[in-house]
C-alpha cells in the first residue's frame, strides 16, 4: 500500500528540483512503502566509508607476547587490568568451551559478522574475559588486523572496558577485552525489570562516556564507531564504561569502514567520510536515550538538525540535508511526536520548535523519571543533545567542552554507581589458595581447567582404576549385562571421538541398569557434561565416582574442576588438595 504525504512549507523553500508550487504553497511529495522507504533521493546512498586517519602508535613487533612499555604496564597495574598480550586459540576455546553458542552475549552485523562471547581464562586468576570473534573476511590481512589491536591495546582508563590481548591464528581474528558484569546501557535503559536508572545515573553515564572519548582522543584515537547505548557497559561496581571494541574498525579490506547506519552522522550520507566530529553526532543520540528512556530511531533524531537549520533560518542547509538524507524523517516525525490531530502548515513547525527550544521538554523526557529529576539540568543535557546533533559538523561542540559541562551537573558525587543502578555490591573472592602438594599430571590439567588434556588422560588411563569395585558371579552374567557392556563400550567409542554428547546417552543406558557400578564411567560422563557446558551435572557424577571409590583422586579433581566451572573457587582448591593429598599416599604405597 502507497501513500503520499505531503509536508507544507510556505514560502521556505526557494529553489528546489523537487518541488511543485500548488497555490502559493510549496509542497514537498513523499511515498511511504513498507517500512517507511522514501523514493526522494534514490540516487544519494552512502558511499563506501572512509575515516579521517589518525596518528599510528601501533605496535608492530608481534613476536613478543606481551607489551611491557612503562606508561601503559603502569596503567595496567593501577587499573588491575592485565598488560595487553597475545593468546593461544587453545587458551580462547579453552575461555569459551570451544565458542559455544551457550556463551554468546552479542552478535551482529551482515557485511563484516562478528560474535562476542563470555570466557575465563585458565590462568590470570580465572579472570571473566568478553572474547570478540571476527570473520575472516572481515580481515583477510592477519598484520593489519595484529597492528590495530596492539595499538588500542596501549589505552587504559578507568572508563574503558580495556582490551587485553587478541589472536591471529590461521582463519580466526579474535580480540580480548575485559568483561563487564551487569550488562549494558541499552538493557538499563530500554528493557529493565525492577527499576529504571535514576537522573543522577544518567548524568554520571553521560560524563564517562565524555571522559573516555576524550582520553581516547588524546592518545591519538579520536574515532569511535557505532557509539549507541549497546556500547556502554557497567562492571562489577556499576560504573559505567564504553567498550573498547567501538575504537576498532570492521573491516573487510583494512580500508573501509561497517557503521551502524542507525547513528549515521548526515556527512556520511553526503560523503561515506566519518570523522571525529562523528562521534559527537552519535554521542547526541545517546543524550536523547538518557532523556527520554526511548530508543529513538535516526528518523526522529535527525529531524532536529533541520529543526535547528530553521531557527537560523539556513535554508540552503535545509535543501542540501533533504538531498542527502531521506526526507521520511519528517513523516516519521511528525506520526512519532504528533500521531492524533496533525497541526497544519507552521503549527506543526512551531510545536518542534518549542520542544527543542526546552519549552515543552517533558513531552521528551522519560515519563518514569516524573518528578525526579531538575528540568534546569535536563534542559541543560537537551541543549547539548540539539548542539551534537548540529547537522554541520564543525558547529558540534568538543569532547573536552562536553566533559566540562557535564562534570558541573553531577549531584551525587559520593553515592556508589552500585547504589543508584539498583544492584548488589560487588565483594572480591578470595584468590584461591596454592596448592600444599605436587600436582601430577592430572591435577596439574584440572588445576588449569584444560578439558582437552584431562580428556587425554582418561583415555590413557582406561578402566585400571575399576579393578576390585565390582565383583560379579556367574550367576550375573545374563543378556541385561551383556546389553549393559555393549551400551558402555559404545560410550567408549564415542568419547575417544569426542562425540559427548552420545557419550552421555551410552553411559547413562550403562549406568540406568545398575548391576555394575563403575567410578570411571562417572568420570568420563562427568568430563563430557563440562565439554556441553553443564558443570552442576558433572559435579554430581563426580562426587558419585567418589561414593563408590572414596579415596580415588579423580573423583575429587573432576570435582574441583566442576566446582571452579561454578565459580565455587576456594572449593575447588581445597578438592585439588584432597585429591593431590590422595595421589601422594598412594605413591607412598597406601591405595
Amino acid at each position: 500500500m502507497r501513500v503520499w504525504v505531503c509536508v507544507c512549507l510556505k514560502k521556505l523553500l526557494q529553489t528546489h528540483s523537487h518541488q511543485r508550487k500548488h497555490n502559493g504553497v510549496y509542497v514537498i511529495c513523499f511515498q511511504l512503502m513498507g517500512c517507511c522507504q522514501s523514493n526522494s533521493s534514490r540516487h544519494n546512498y552512502p558511499r563506501p566509508l572512509t575515516v579521517a586517519s589518525s596518528p599510528n602508535g601501533a605496535n608492530n613487533n608481534n613476536n613478543n607476547n606481551t607489551v611491557v612499555t612503562g606508561a601503559s604496564a603502569a596503567a595496567s597495574a593501577a587499573l588491575d587490568v592485565p598488560p595487553f598480550s597475545e593468546f593461544s586459540l587453545s587458551d580462547l576455546k579453552s575461555a569459551t568451551n570451544g565458542f559455544s553458542s551457550d556463551h554468546i552475549v552479542s552478535e551482529s552485523g551482515d557485511k563484516a559478522p562478528n560474535v562476542v562471547y563470555k570466557g575465563r581464562l585458565n590462568n590470570h586468576n580465572r579472570r571473566l574475559i568478553a572474547v570478540k570473534r571476527f570473520s575472516k573476511s572481515a580481515w583477510p590481512d592477519p598484520k593489519q588486523f595484529a597492528d590495530e589491536a596492539w595499538s588500542v591495546g596501549k589505552l587504559r582508563h578507568p572508563r574503558l572496558a580495556n582490551l587485553i590481548g587478541y589472536c591471529c591464528d590461521g582463519d580466526e581474528r579474535l580480540l580480548v577485552a575485559e568483561y563487564m558484569h551487569n550488562d549494558t546501557l541499552a538493557k538499563h535503559l530500554f528493557h529493565w525489570e525492577n527499576q529504571t536508572i535514576e537522573w543522577s545515573m544518567r548524568l554520571r553515564v553521560a560524563l564517562s562516556i565524555t571522559q573516555a572519548l576524550d582520553y581516547c582522543s588524546n592518545k591519538g584515537h579520536p574515532l569511535y564507531h557505532d557509539l549507541n547505548a549497546y556500547r556502554v557497559l557497567f562492571d562489577e561496581n556499576g560504573d559505567p564504561r564504553i567498550s573498547c571494541f567501538g575504537l576498532i574498525k570492521n573491516s573487510r579490506d583494512g580500508k573501509s569502514y561497517s557503521t551502524n547506519l542507525a547513528y549515521t552522522p548526515p556527512e556520511y550520507l553526503r560523503n561515506g567520510r566519518v570523522t571525529p566530529e562523528s562521534v559527537i553526532f552519535s554521542f547526541g543520540t545517546v543524550l536523547l536515550d538518557l532523556l527520554s528512556g526511548k530508543h529513538i530511531p535516526p528518523s526522529h533524531v535527525l529531524v532536529l538538525p533541520i529543526i535547528n537549520a530553521i531557527i537560523m533560518e539556513k535554508y540552503y542547509t535545509i535543501v542540501s540535508f533533504c538531498t542527502f538524507s531521506s526526507s521520511i524523517h519528517w513523516i516519521c516525525f511528525i506520526y512519532g511526536y504528533f500521531p492524533y490531530n496533525l497541526p497544519d502548515d507552521y503549527s506543526l513547525l512551531m510545536q518542534a520548535l518549542d520542544m527543542i527550544r526546552g519549552k515543552n521538554i517533558l513531552r521528551l523526557m522519560d515519563s518514569h523519571l516524573e518528578g525526579n529529576f531538575s528540568t534546569d539540568e535536563a534542559t541543560v543535557v537537551f541543549d547539548l543533545a540539539s548542539k551534537c546533533l548540529q547537522y554541520e559538523p564543525r558547529e558540534r561542540p568538543k569532547i573536552n567542552d562536553l566533559v566540562t559541562t557535564l562534570s558541573r551537573l553531577q549531584n551525587k558525587p559520593d553515592v556508589p554507581s552500585y547504589v543508584m543502578l539498583g544492584i548488589p555490591k560487588h565483594e572480591e573472592a578470595p584468590a584461591p589458595p596454592t596448592p600444599q602438594h605436587p600436582l601430577s599430571p592430572m591435577g596439574d590439567a584440572c588445576s588449569r581447567m584444560d578439558l582437552t588434556a584431562i580428556h587425554q588422560i582418561l583415555l590413557m588411563t582406561h578402566y585400571k582404576d575399576d579393578e576390585g569395585t565390582n565383583e560379579l558371579s556367574f550367576q550375573e552374567w545374563t543378556q541385561q549385562m551383556r546389553d549393559m557392556l555393549e551400551a558402555r563400550k559404545r560410550g567408549d567409542l564415542a568419547f575417544r571421538d569426542k562425540d559427548f554428547k552420545t557419550s552421555i546417552e551410552c553411559y547413562s543406558q550403562f549406568i540406568d541398569v545398575g548391576t555394575m557400578v563403575s567410578p570411571t564411567v562417572y568420570a568420563r560422563r562427568s568430563l563430557c557434561y563440562l565439554f556441553c557446558d553443564q558443570p552442576d551435572a558433572a559435579l554430581r557424577d563426580a562426587m558419585q565416582a567418589q561414593l563408590v571409590y572414596p579415596d580415588w583422586a579423580t573423583a575429587f579433581y573432576m570435582q574441583a574442576v566442576a566446582l571452579s566451572k561454578l565459580n565455587m573457587d576456594k572449593d575447588a582448591a581445597d578438592m585439588l588438595n584432597e585429591a593431590a593429598s590422595l595421589e601422594e599416599k598412594r605413591q607412598r604405597g597406601g591405595k
